[in-house]
């Protein structure tokens, strides 16, 4: 039973799969553009897939462990929670089923058609079989299951086609198992004028029998196992001189081979193949998932790259450019930030500037040191590039790299090497402790003085994800917050956690209690008290209990969470005075603001900690004030737009499900507004402009 004192808490895991399902939902809504909406049910899936590979295994891993210990929010054991979950997960596939079939048959409608084999035409037939023949048969690894083959191992995520084999004479059957080739294309296009095409694992279910030439083939089908992926570096042991990076690619050829924890199938296994498959993969039936729809829908990506243009502007989203800053002129970042503070507001704004900067300090005499933590980059890093030319250009350039940054550590491991290979020192944090802060420092000299710009953000210095997730950046010359990232970085060379700073907040060590003192502080005004947090989730018990105190005393709290939020709002004499906002749209929101107080006496920070327990205590996480009132006030009127938006927002009830919000006489979407809002700003005329107008003005009026 859940504890009394916690009644106003439920399960993350399906809180989490609510919010999944507000993805969904997003798929769903016929206002989308089609294409648009496919993505939004890739996006889905890709999610699910994650989940099952990261929480569902380490809640397989817990239950081995210690099945009595509960969730401290649901008072669930593992395998309830393992229950309740596939329980939760199985409408989902249905629903999904249901949104692909029905999206793929308006796509229909403009020559967009995925099609099975019945559905082609007599040529276009010949013209698959002859593709197979040629192009997919010479290089398919089949294999057999008998007594002298044994049950091959199934890759994580990867498509095989099954089926029952019999040889003539021979009344024994074994299985045969033909993996689609990861490095082939996971469709075939079809000759013509609009975009047909078949799937890779149909293409070879269909001429399986060619693959199996001896054989009888019965009940074809595709499978596809998710095994658990969350192998956690902080349980390796760390010997005196081994190699970090030698750990993480060992750890990526571990994750290959764990535990199954979902099996997804085109159509219903026969009675005999599902008792050896659960067999075999050691898993229950509740395990299986019949999937309608593709396993896999990247080619969804590659299909809109077919598209003609024409059609791409009834089929997707009106094209948009992160802008200029409309409060930077042109010309120097970094002389313009010494003076005043910058916000950069993505994806609305570019990334530009902050580039910008970095270009520039790699090559200013008078700047002496770049240090900076880095937890996921862009395949292709312009950002590396401007640090690597720093380094050789004589600069000390510190990059501390979190190597575990689950799914980009191989990417990690090789931007490592490449930048130690420049001159630039990498390290590499702490055993039990990632690295998720996102921070910047350049230190110059100014006459005889060291002076600092620092740069902290909501998200990752990741020039592709800048595109397409909200965030913001804050680029300041205040030398109090520069003095404190300088004792940070320091603290960080040295293994020191314990570091005390006056202005930034640091988790694991002053983070939450800062948090929670704010929290105390405005507890003390009663029904004065304001408390607006945005975050992606929500789970620390510490924090949630604060903020059902927070509420009995009257205080209105609204918080903005994406994700999991593991509290729930409105439940009587402990939270009535919360509301919980989610935003679910074009970008994936994920800025972290917490704003205090009300007025000029409000108190705004902004990081890349949410309020969960693994970010408070377990993870290196920088917050900064803002100081700059402009900037305040830019991000306080940010988030009251967000909190009415009542097209893309949903707010939770308080059983922990959601529903739109009312929508008003007036329609607001917080994105398309921040959108709309970027391409009307003008930029400020840069200074040489400013004196020739000036020049230009005396002028005339002496004339």
């Amino acid at each position: 039973m859940k504890k009394e004192t916690m009644r106003y808490t439920q399960n993350r895991e399906l809180s989490w799969l609510r919010f999944n399902q507000r993805v969904l939902e997003e798929a769903r809504d016929e206002s989308v553009p089609l294409l648009e909406r496919m993505k939004f049910v890739s996006i889905f899936t890709s999610n699910l897939d994650e989940f099952f590979m990261i929480r569902v295994g380490s809640l397989y891993d817990m239950a081995e462990v210690d099945n009595k210990k509960v969730d401290s929010k649901s008072g669930m054991t593992p395998q309830e929670q393992l229950t309740a979950i596939y329980a939760a997960v199985a409408p989902l596939y249905k629903e999904r089923d249901k949104t692909y079939a029905e999206i793929k048959k308006q796509l229909a409608a403009y020559g967009i058609c995925g099609l099975n084999m019945k559905e082609l035409e007599n040529q276009e037939k010949k013209y698959i079989k002859k593709y197979f023949k040629e192009q997919i048969l010479p290089i398919l690894s089949p294999q057999i299951v008998d007594i002298n083959h044994p049950f091959p191992h199934l890759l994580n995520n990867q498509i095989y086609v099954v089926a029952n084999l019999k040889q003539q004479n021979n009344s024994n059957s074994m299985i045969g198992i033909v993996p689609v080739p990861e490095f082939v294309s996971d469709i075939v296009m079809l000759p013509g004028h609009d975009v047909r095409y078949i799937r890779m694992e149909k293409v070879i279910m269909e001429y399986l029998e060619l693959v199996f030439e001896q054989y009888q083939v019965s009940d074809k089908n595709y499978i596809c196992a998710t095994r658990n992926a969350d192998v956690s570096p902080d349980d390796e042991a760390f010997a005196d001189n081994e190699d970090f990076r030698y750990i993480m690619k060992e750890i990526l050829h571990k994750r290959r081979r764990m535990a199954v924890v979902r099996l997804e199938v085109a159509s219903p296994l026969d009675k005999e193949m599902e008792k050896y498959l659960c067999e075999k993969l050691k898993i229950t039936q509740n395990c299986i998932f019949r999937t309608k729809m593709p396993m896999k829908l990247d080619f969804i990506f590659a299909i809109m790259d077919k598209i003609p243009m024409s059609m791409k502007r009834l089929l997707m989203d009106e094209s948009f450019s992160p802008q200029p800053t409309a409060s930077l002129a042109e010309g120097s970042v970094m002389a313009q930030v010494k003076k005043n503070d910058l916000l950069l507001s993505y994806p609305y704004e570019s990334m530009e500037p902050f580039l910008q900067m970095i270009r520039e300090a790699s090559s200013d005499p008078d700047v002496m040191t770049i240090k900076i933590t880095i937890y996921r980059l862009a395949k292709k890093s312009r950002l590396v590039e401007y640090l690597c030319a720093a380094a050789e250009n004589g600069k000390e350039v510190t990059a501390l790299i979190e190597l575990r940054a689950r799914f980009d550590e191989q990417n990690n491991i090789d931007w490592s090497e490449r930048m130690e290979e420049a001159g630039c020192r990498v390290i590499y944090g702490f055993e039990g402790y990632k690295v998720h802060s996102k921070i910047c420092l350049i230190t110059y000299r100014n006459r005889n003085e060291i002076r600092y710009i620092t740069q902290i953000g909501t998200g990752n210095y990741n020039e592709k994800t800048a595109k397409l997730y909200t965030d913001y950046s804050l680029i300041t010359g205040n030398q109090s917050i520069g003095e404190d990232a300088a004792a940070f970085f320091k603290n960080m060379a040295i293994g020191n956690l314990a570091g005390v700073y006056q202005h930034l907040i640091v988790s694991p060590t002053s983070l939450k209690q800062k948090v929670l003192m704010l929290m105390d502080e405005e507890i003390q005004k009663g029904t004065d008290g304001r408390i607006v947090m945005k975050m992606n989730s929500v789970t620390d018990v510490d924090f949630i209990q604060k903020i059902a105190e927070a509420s009995k005393a009257g205080v209105k709290i609204d918080l903005i969470v994406r994700g999991i939020c593991c509290v729930l709002p409105g439940i009587p004499g402990e939270t009535e005075n919360l509301s919980v906002t989610s935003i679910v749209g074009r970008y994936l929101e994920h800025p972290r603001v917490f704003v205090f107080g009300r007025g000029e006496d409000q108190k705004v920070y902004i990081g890349s900690a949410d309020m969960m327990t693994r970010n408070t205590e377990k993870r290196v996480e920088v917050s900064c004030p803002i100081y700059d009132v402009q900037i305040k006030k830019r991000l306080v009127r940010h988030l009251n737009i967000m909190l009415s938006d009542n097209v893309k927002a949903r707010e939770m009830l308080s059983d922990g499900t959601y529903r739109k919000k009312q929508s008003g006489e007036k329609k607001i979407c917080a994105q398309e507004y921040f959108m709309k809002e970027s391409l009307r700003a003008k930029r400020p005329v840069k200074v040489e402009e400013k004196k020739h107008v000036l020049s230009m003005l005396l002028k005339h009026f002496k004339k």
